[in-house]
Order: structure tokens, then C-alpha cells, then sequence
């Protein structure tokens, strides 16, 4: 058994909320699909923990924008991103630590595989920067979900749009409610499937647990965490340089 987060977003409270969970169910074996950092306030602790109990990283946009800089974010993710880098990067009177940090997060793997099944943050095309959403593919066959359907052979966990669900090689879409919580690989039939493991920071599906799903024997499940989010909303708010609405969003999970 293994659990795949995404999304943490620097949220702390959230964090810690699932690694308990995943603590109380005897789960180790952690996979995380980027987006580390970006818009809440606890950056660091953030990184050391998914340092410390993730076997797998990816990276995803927030992470490569903070090394690379947040061309074509709007200004509130922008910015603190920007407030993220200064508390991150390295000084000249730096020590050690703080180095081996900067060092892991700018040495973060574009992918991961586990045989028939790729790890990504967004795309395999795009593995930091492109969506791929259920509305978009129930359009049916595109250039674009050709293209990604051909990139993997059975299972594509991605996180990137805040939004659990699956989307399956016949171009149908469901979210984890129509699927009863859980995608049992025996149920496709031969299909391929997306699957998006949701945000455990910033949730936009309008529940404002974290999320995260378990896989255990070709089962999927998602689990959903309560937090204490009006402590990270206290947090955002306590930091000038990151806008309230990025803590106020995190208690309607839009």
C-alpha cells in the first residue's frame, strides 16, 4: 500500500493532518507529486517534512517557478512565491542545511515510474505546466489526450488542477462520488485512466478537507482529512506579504 498527495501548498496544518492519517493506517510508503510550496505560509516545514517522509517527489510549477521565477502567475501567486524564495534560498551565511534544502527542491525529478504507472504533477507532455480537466475531455479524442493516453500504460497520477477525479482512455470523466470513493483497476476493463489525486493544501472541489488517495492491490481510494484551517488562515494572515484570500479560500475549498 502507498499513498499519493499533491499540492501541499505550504500548508502545514493540512500536512500534518494527513501524515497522521496515513500514520493511524500504518502507511510508509508516500509519493508526492509536487507543488510543495506556493501560496501558504509555512514553506519550510513544509519542505522538511515531505523531505523527510516522502519516498518519491515530483516537481511541480509552484516548486520549478520558485527556482525559475512565476512568469504567468497572477499577482497573489506571484507574490508569494516571491515572499517563499526569500525565505528559502540560500544566503551568503548560509548553512548547510539551509543549502541541502535549496538543493533538493532545484534538483526535483520531472516524473517518476512504477511500471505501468507514471507520476506526474500535469502532464506527460508538459509534466509542470499543462491541465489536463475532465470538462476538456469529455469533448472526446483530442491531439492532446491522444497524446497522453499513449504516454503511460495503465495508471497516470497527477495532481496540478486541485481537483480528485479520473478520467478514463473512452474520454468519460467521474469524480470520486460517482466512483463511490474508490477506482478499482479490475473496473476498467482493459481502459487507461487519469487519475488526479486532489490537493492536500489547497483544495478547489469545494470541500475543504485535504485530499490524498491510497492505492493498496489495484484499488485507488481517495481520503479526505479534516485540518485545522483556520490556523493556517491565522498564519496567512499573520504574513503581510501573502493576501488573506489565500488563507480565506482554504475554509470553502474553492
Amino acid at each position: 500500500m502507498y499513498a499519493v498527495i499533491s499540492d501541499i501548498h505550504s500548508n502545514l496544518e493540512a500536512l500534518t493532518a494527513v501524515l497522521a492519517d496515513l500514520d493511524a493506517l500504518g502507511v510508509r510508503d508516500v509519493r508526492c507529486l509536487g507543488d510543495v510550496v506556493g501560496y501558504g505560509p509555512s514553506p519550510l516545514e513544509c519542505v522538511d517534512l515531505v523531505q523527510r517522509r516522502a519516498q518519491v517527489v515530483v516537481r511541480g510549477n509552484h516548486d520549478e517557478a520558485l527556482v525559475h521565477g512565476a512568469y504567468g502567475f497572477h499577482l497573489r501567486a506571484k507574490d508569494a512565491l516571491d515572499w517563499t524564495r526569500d525565505q528559502l534560498r540560500p544566503g551568503f551565511m548560509s548553512g548547510q542545511a539551509v543549502r541541502r534544502r535549496w538543493d533538493w527542491l532545484t534538483t526535483l525529478p520531472l516524473r517518476h515510474e512504477d511500471g505501468p504507472d507514471v507520476f506526474v504533477h500535469g502532464s506527460p507532455r508538459d509534466p509542470t505546466q499543462e491541465y489536463l480537466m475532465a470538462a476538456e475531455a469529455a469533448y472526446g479524442p483530442s491531439e492532446k489526450f491522444e497524446e497522453v493516453f499513449a504516454a503511460f500504460d495503465r495508471l497516470l497520477f497527477v495532481g496540478h488542477t486541485h481537483h480528485p477525479g479520473v478520467i478514463t482512455s473512452d474520454y468519460e470523466g467521474r469524480t470520486p462520488a460517482q466512483l463511490g470513493g474508490a477506482l478499482r483497476v479490475d473496473d476498467l476493463a482493459g481502459r487507461k485512466a487519469i487519475v488526479n489525486v486532489g490537493s492536500v493544501g489547497q483544495p478547489r472541489d469545494g470541500d475543504p478537507r485535504a485530499c490524498y488517495v491510497l492505492v493498496d492491490d489495484d484499488v485507488v481510494t481517495w481520503r479526505r482529512v479534516p485540518y485545522a484551517a483556520d490556523r493556517t488562515v491565522a498564519r496567512v494572515r499573520a504574513t503581510p506579504r501573502l493576501h488573506p484570500s489565500l488563507g480565506e479560500r482554504l475554509l470553502v475549498g474553492t
